[in-house]
């Protein structure tokens, strides 16, 4: 779930300062900074002889003075930023305390500050919470997960979601139950903190981490690195948006690193280019195909060890330069528009104070190609004897019973593990040979499964109008429509993934999809009022298929979207070049125009 401006309350809340004491304060910090600039001299008292603010202090100081470079400047903040800047979110907690004790549930201002403890209000969809965890990597022990879907059960609605961030986030706690429920997730040795509003979310790695026979590193160590660095550094807490990292060991399982803020992608370097030989993270910036744009890679290289380093400086660079007026232009990407790559690279090795060591293509290995299957059905591991079952979760969705039920095949079957992946299920590791069959009749008995056809095993939904306010339509039921409809009437040799996304925050990634939904509102004629529906894209793709989906059909009525996506898969079967062609293959051979009218010949049934 993504965050979108916000807009004040008609009324101040107590405790808050009134329009107009804001409005001077506003004001007087902005005469202040413009007074510091025309003396040349910070802290140099201004004219008339009245002594100057000092200058922010302390772990809020960076995004207090970016606030003040933009009211010295005559700009106005945006609303979260005023919010932030009236009280730091972690300093409203005995405030939550008190909404707890008395059932409330809170206005924008405090709506917004209580993200950073993981906790969002989605009125009107839902009157209630939805809480966000942080998982390092998503992997998380059976004792974490059992106990997740005991509190989901005490202080929620039941049940949980696996999102496409490797994480889980629980729905339908009422306002007496957030405090409850965010401190016995720590409890659990988890937490929620920063998992939402502008934070650096959850850190996503390789979920094959440490077993896959084809990896290069292991990214457990640096995810967890990473993960701890932030939630001990309250100096990373005063971003302008969000801030993906993703560390991608080259398994076998993709972790679209290339969405992300940050991508690390691990290479094997050879010897004799004048670099160390061995695993090194190639550096990746300014990811968001919600706004059109893969992470562009930088051309340096990193070492492992110094992986939280460079995150650490590419985010204070951020925190200074991100766009605080704009909502919709406060990412990386656009400080990397503004600027360029290389005098962004400049900026980082001044911040480092060395040079960083150059990519020659060359002397890089390929990577090893990944298996868009791999999180589905039984894998080998590294270790001999041992493997992975990847469990089929619809849409994302598991009960507490599925929950108790999966940690306890982990902790008696395998080696006590569970793994979330970005494609909305998990892995079970550590299963030996013997227990396999035993395994997955218990997960079946559970009424999931540990294989799938072609359609659901690329199925991938965001939360949809439910349990989002900024959803156009019920993603989640809508493709399991498409599933049921599909899966009978279109023989795939091969998975073809689909992606239903909400809205244009694009949390379930339409655009790098090879058939990607954008939700929206369809008026199907002048009388009625608008009706749910999609905009439909294919050609999506991601790392070395890495490109946009490009529309194919506006404004589809969602009841015909199921139908829809038939005829284009149809077309797809008749029309391709051979047995061996992929769906991707052969739409992105073809331009929009010859597609739709091949569609447009196929009939549903």
């Amino acid at each position: 779930m993504n965050e979108a401006d916000l807009k004040p309350p008609a009324a101040e809340q107590a405790g808050d300062f009134s329009a107009e004491q804001k409005r001077y304060l506003e004001g007087f910090v902005a005469g202040v900074q413009i007074a510091k600039a025309a003396k040349g001299v910070a802290g140099a008292a201004p004219a008339g002889g009245v002594v100057a603010a000092s200058e922010p202090t302390g772990p809020d100081a960076a995004g207090l003075k970016a606030q003040s470079r933009v009211l010295a400047s005559g700009g106005k903040l945006s609303d979260p930023e005023k919010f932030k800047r009236e009280q730091h979110p972690f300093d409203t907690y005995e405030r939550l305390k008190q909404h707890a004790a008395k059932g409330e549930y809170p206005k924008p201002p405090d709506n917004f500050r209580w993200r950073f403890f993981g906790l969002f209000y989605v009125a009107p969809n839902q009157n209630s919470y939805m809480c966000r965890l942080r998982i390092p990597n998503g992997i998380l022990n059976a004792a974490q997960f059992a106990g997740l879907a005991n509190l989901a059960e005490r202080y929620g609605g039941g049940y949980a979601h696996v999102t496409t961030r490797a994480n889980l986030q629980i729905r339908e706690v009422e306002a007496h139950n957030t405090v409850a429920m965010i401190e016995a997730i720590q409890d659990l040795g988890l937490c929620s903190r920063g998992s939402g509003a502008d934070n650096i979310r959850n850190v996503t790695g390789t979920p094959t981490a440490g077993i896959d026979p084809q990896e290069l590193i292991d990214t457990r160590p640096y995810a967890r690195e990473w993960h701890f660095h932030i939630l001990n550094d309250r100096s990373l807490y005063g971003l302008p948006r969000k801030f993906n990292v993703a560390f991608d060991g080259a398994g076998v399982i993709p972790v679209l690193e290339d969405t992300n803020d940050i991508g690390f992608q691990a290479v094997q370097v050879n010897a004799g280019f004048g670099l160390e030989a061995g695993v090194w993270f190639k550096l990746c910036l300014g990811g968001i195909t919600g706004h059109r744009d893969f992470a562009r890679d930088t051309g340096m290289l990193v070492q492992p060890k110094d992986a939280c380093k460079v995150a650490d400086a590419v985010v204070r660079i951020f925190v200074d330069r991100g766009d605080r007026t704009d909502r919709t232009k406060a990412r990386l990407k656009y400080v990397l528009d503004a600027m360029g790559v290389e005098k962004f690279v400049g900026l980082l090795e001044e911040m480092l104070g060395r040079k960083f060591d150059r990519a020659v293509p060359s002397a890089m290995a390929p990577r090893p190609a990944f298996d868009r299957t791999a999180h589905i059905g039984i894998h080998a591991q590294k270790q001999a004897g041992l493997n992975w079952i990847g469990v089929v979760v619809p849409v994302g969705r598991m009960s507490g019973a599925q929950m108790r039920g999966l940690a306890a095949v982990a902790r008696e079957l395998g080696d006590g593990d569970l793994r979330l992946t970005v494609w909305q299920n998990l892995l079970i590791s550590g299963v030996a040979a013997e227990n396999l069959l035993a395994a997955a009749e218990r997960i079946q008995a559970l009424g999931l499964a540990t294989n799938t056809n072609a359609i659901r095993s690329g199925l991938v939904a965001c939360t949809g109008n439910t349990g989002c306010k900024f959803a156009a339509s019920d993603t989640k039921r809508h493709a399991e429509e498409i599933a049921r409809w599909c899966e009978t009437r279109v023989a795939l040799d091969a998975p073809v993934n689909i992606h239903l996304t909400g809205c244009h925050h694009s949390c379930a990634q339409h655009f790098v999809s090879e058939i990607g939904l954008l939700a929206c509102k369809v008026q199907a004629n002048e009388d009625d009022d608008p009706v749910e529906g999609y905009h439909i894209l294919v050609g999506g793709g991601f790392g070395p298929n890495a490109a946009l989906g490009r529309e194919l059909y506006r404004d589809v009525v969602a009841e015909e979207a199921p139908r829809t996506v038939e005829r284009v898969l149809k077309a797809y079967l008749a029309h391709r070049a051979s047995s061996e062609e992929t769906f991707l293959a052969f739409v992105r051979r073809h331009e929009i125009d010859a597609l739709k009218a091949m569609t447009d010949l196929e009939a549903a049934e």
